[in-house]
């Protein structure tokens, strides 16, 4: 299940602020708190970066609006990834240059926030020119394919693992090679397309290669 886009870009855009700003890593625990227990925050005011338009306060606590509700428990899910990805990171300055870039979507991708790399990258991807635009179109393309796999959509997973791949095979960023992960990224979409199911239900997630710069 996919998140609707409000709900998805706002908790994008707290992962993000997380990675500079301790007060939104505060907001995303306390996110993911009251997706898990709505009394959490009982007789403690939400941090200032808690996205209380999102939440209804009732007496019992803070709940996803009515329309969101159903999907409390991706959002706690992908809060709490973010959360742990980021505890005990060092804040690192608001645009950041590309290569701690890169770190920090390493840690992104490693907590399967895909789509939140795809968030970190695309202004780096719309400045760079050259060889390092074309690379940085494949990592977001390889993000979004395994972001798309994750939703259920198998076919468009398979499409971008295939065209980020091969944007990817034999080059460089930075000093990082990025073929080993183009070529892990590329038999993942072959395996798709030998799939016939259909589904992602047989994909081994624990196969996803680092990411390129990952710490």
């Amino acid at each position: 299940m996919s998140l609707p886009l409000p709900l998805r870009n706002r908790l994008a855009d707290l992962v993000l602020d997380a990675l500079h700003d301790a007060e939104a890593r505060r907001g995303l625990e306390a996110v993911a708190a009251v997706c898990a227990d709505p009394g959490a925050l009982a007789g403690r005011t939400p941090p200032a970066s808690f996205p209380a338009d999102l939440f209804e306060h009732r007496d019992d606590g803070w709940r996803l609006r009515s329309g969101y509700r159903e999907h409390a428990t991706l959002v706690r899910e992908r809060a709490q990834a973010a959360a742990r990805a980021l505890a005990g990171r060092a804040l690192d300055p608001p645009d950041p240059p590309l290569e701690t870039a890169l770190a920090q979507a390493g840690a992104l991708f490693a907590a399967g926030l895909y789509f939140e790399v795809h968030e970190l990258l695309e202004p780096h991807w719309m400045r760079a020119e050259g060889p390092t635009r074309d690379v940085l179109q494949g990592l977001i393309q390889a993000a979004v394919g395994y972001q798309h796999l994750a939703n259920g959509n198998v076919a468009g997973a398979r499409a971008l693992l295939h065209d980020g791949a091969r944007k990817l095979l034999g080059r460089r960023l930075l000093g990082h090679d990025l073929d080993v992960f183009a070529r892990r990224v590329a038999d993942h979409a072959r395996a798709l397309a030998a799939d016939g199911t259909g589904r992602e239900s047989r994909f081994d997630w624990s196969q996803v290669p680092p990411f390129p710069g990952a710490s």
